[in-house]
């Protein structure tokens, strides 16, 4: 019976590489609001990694990183329980999303986060409802929800700094 316990412990066990993407390179083992510090390492592989900054780059990531982060979230859900605080690959897409297509300067950068970090706790509808999903597609859509409404209010907010030339962009 102790070789079928440890089985299925072992088949529980979320593999390595996708522990290592469902919690951002090991980030939401951060002790203290992991989620906020999965967005600023986010922003940082943004702002330092050539060519994520460039739109198409950054979409790609986000798309190809949705799949396997969602199946890591779901394993990692199953393995520590609901919506697990070390999941935060959510938060890297959310983030990434977030600044899809904005200039790659501090003020948007900065806007961006904290827009995104807002909507995240927010939980503006149709978050809320995909936030009160269990698995991996429900961590996983809120924060899409949070990065596209941070997204828009950047640009709505940029806009209406240019415009009034508040900002000389």
């Amino acid at each position: 019976m102790s070789d079928t316990v440890s089985r299925d412990e072992q088949a529980r066990k979320t593999p390595f590489l996708l522990k290592a993407l469902g919690t951002g390179f090991f980030s939401g083992y951060f002790p203290v609001a992991s989620g906020t510090f999965g967005s600023l390492i986010a922003v940082l592989i943004y702002w330092f990694i050539p060519g994520m900054n460039t739109w198409y780059v950054l979409l790609a990531v986000c798309v190809l990183a949705f799949i396997p982060g969602t199946i890591a979230a779901e394993r990692l859900e199953k393995e520590h329980g609901a919506d697990p605080s070390i999941v935060v690959i959510d938060e890297f897409i959310g983030m990434w999303i977030a600044l899809l297509g904005l200039p790659r300067e501090l003020l948007p950068v900065v806007l961006g986060f904290f827009a995104f970090r807002f909507f995240d706790i927010a939980k503006v509808a149709p978050a809320n409802y995909f936030d009160r999903r269990r698995g991996g597609l429900g961590i996983m859509l809120d924060d899409v929800v949070a990065g596209i409404y941070a997204n828009l209010l950047v640009r709505l907010v940029l806009f209406i700094a240019t415009e009034t030339n508040v900002l000389p962009m």
